[in-house]
């Protein structure tokens, strides 16, 4: 089992996204500089938490994303889920055909469901206010508010 960039980013841009819209809708392009992640990959990653029924978007001026439910309700394990990550750990996705050609188990399957079962648990057991409450989580929010507003937003030329 492997979490790959997309549900890392995804759960990234989520937390960003909990400790930023109290003001309103927060722009992907804002989760972008502060998180560092490009804007066309958030858009994706986006696209997918709204289907899924984990964010609420608003278009025009002064549009961006919302949480669609209080932070202590999304555990961190739904927006994994939401963006098609995989918390299996078995080698053969724990598939009813089996691990090996004959369809039968290997000798570890059972050890890696136990594993991906704890993993999915825990993850479970997390919820985006979790997080939010960390002191550390805090400082670097903090930290990258305000490094932001050091950084001017360079807008292209109007043509």
């Amino acid at each position: 089992m492997k979490l790959t960039t997309k549900g890392r980013y995804a759960v990234t841009a989520m937390i960003d996204l909990s400790l930023n819209d109290r003001e309103g809708p927060v722009s992907l392009l804002e989760i972008s500089e502060r998180q560092n992640i490009s804007l066309s990959y958030l858009e994706q990653l986006f696209s997918k938490l709204r289907k899924e029924g984990l964010v609420d978007s608003m278009r025009g001026p002064g549009g961006g994303y919302s949480l669609s439910r209080q932070p202590k309700e999304i555990a961190i394990s739904s927006i994994i889920l939401a963006v098609d990550e995989n918390l299996d750990a078995t080698s053969c996705g724990n598939s009813a055909a089996g691990c090996h050609e004959d369809n039968k188990r290997c000798l570890t399957h059972n050890l890696w469901m136990d594993l991906s079962n704890r993993i999915q648990s825990f993850l479970e057991g997390i919820s985006l206010q979790d997080m939010m409450d960390k002191s550390d989580v805090l400082e670097v929010a903090s930290r990258q508010k305000a490094k932001l507003k050091e950084t001017p937003i360079n807008l292209p030329d109007a043509v």
